[in-house]
């Protein structure tokens, strides 16, 4: 049986689906690494979008963190993967955190929740800033959750400088309860937060940003590092005071990243890991044994998939992670808050499809097959 996928050029190419599942092996708990999954929400889509807070299907979004528990994984909860910031509002991020940390404490799961100022809807100055910081960080900790100090677009506006960054981090991380993560977001992922840390010239920006860690390194759990160049993460790894992680977010480059060299290696918070956490799991469990080689035979092979989903405009990756998780069977729809499900072409989605495939993602390949043939033909491709 094959199947007819178009493709960028308006036409379409045959492709013959895997027709069995592919089994992973893991062996609980995973103990080499931290790694995390930034988890996507599920929408109601039987609500108006318009409602607040953000349409989600919370039975489904939980049972999706249930899933990625079970793999051994933790939950990023509340982050750029969950739609914040582009769909999922502070109301609906805060109910988000609730439910998830709630869940999270019911099953014995980890789980980390982003921090931000999203709440604020306009122009704010430093101190609004920090207020809408804190109100965040406060709503996490009672939550009983790890905070993850998310950059902020109103802080990108409103510091004129270095200086303001390091005044509004050293408040926030002298007053957390516990070490937290901070994130460094790219431009790519958030054209918004173009000159973070108080410059455009990414060196200079990593000085400042280490400078940060430097100064409080008790209230540091580890770093995110979201700028999608390995070369930059490994160098600003080996920076890091003693026992500060490094967490990779680099959905190009996390195999080698992950598996590290003769002077560290990355941690794992990844949004590529939403879809991939079978894999990812099996893999890390394999890296647990010591075998380097073996880890990368798993991973390596999925690398071109994240590519796909994260090529440009990259904020749009949320797209294709839901499309996985509704050919996988996690989600009975490919509906997302705000309709983002538009925000990618019929062509991306194929290829998407096709890639997950390849790499024996789907646990019912014909369950898959069967639903990218009902998306194509609500197209009008007759596949």
């Amino acid at each position: 049986m094959s199947i007819e996928l178009p493709d960028e050029s308006g036409t379409t190419r045959r492709y013959v689906p895997r027709t069995e599942a592919v089994a992973m092996a893991t062996d609980l708990p995973l103990r080499s690494r931290v790694v995390y999954s930034a988890a996507h929400v599920v929408a109601d889509p039987l609500r108006a979008a318009a409602d607040a807070p953000a349409a989600v299907d919370w039975d489904a979004t939980l049972a999706f963190r249930r899933h990625l528990w079970a793999h051994g994984l933790g939950v990023a909860e509340a982050m750029d993967t969950a739609q914040r910031g582009m769909g999922l509002d502070w109301a609906g991020a805060a109910e988000l955190i609730r439910r998830s940390a709630a869940e999270a404490r019911s099953v014995g799961g980890r789980i980390a929740c982003g921090v931000g100022t999203d709440q604020l809807t306009g122009p704010a100055t430093l101190a609004e800033v920090t207020a809408a910081y804190e109100e965040q960080l406060a709503l996490v900790e009672a939550a009983g959750a790890q905070a993850v100090l998310m950059a902020s677009r109103a802080l990108a506006a409103a510091a004129k400088g270095p200086d303001d960054y390091l005044r509004v981090y050293g408040h926030l991380l002298r007053q957390a309860a516990e070490p937290v993560i901070l994130h460094w977001l790219g431009p790519m992922f958030d054209p918004a937060l173009d000159g973070y840390w108080g410059s455009a010239d990414l060196d200079a920006a990593t000085e400042t940003f280490l400078e940060v860690v430097a100064a409080h390194p008790d209230k540091v759990d580890g770093v995110k590092i979201s700028l999608l160049d390995a070369r930059r993460e490994v160098e600003l790894r080996r920076r890091l005071p003693g026992g500060v992680r490094c967490y990779t977010g680099d959905d190009f480059n996390y195999p080698e990243l992950i598996a590290g060299d003769e002077q560290g290696f990355s941690h794992a918070l990844l949004g590529i890991f939403d879809p991939l956490a079978p894999l990812a799991s099996a893999a890390v469990s394999v890296l647990d044994t010591g075998d380097k080689n073996g880890f990368r035979r798993i991973l390596d092979p999925t690398v071109e998939l994240s590519r796909h989903l994260f090529c440009a405009p990259t904020r749009f990756y949320k797209t294709g992670v839901v499309l996985l998780a509704w050919l996988a069977g996690h989600q009975q729809h490919f509906t997302m808050v705000g309709g983002l499900q538009s925000a990618r072409s019929l062509p991306h989605l194929a290829r998407a499809y096709a890639l997950a495939d390849q790499v024996g993602l789907f646990p019912d390949p014909a369950l898959a097959e069967d639903r990218m043939r009902r998306l194509l033909t609500l197209h009008g491709v007759d596949a």
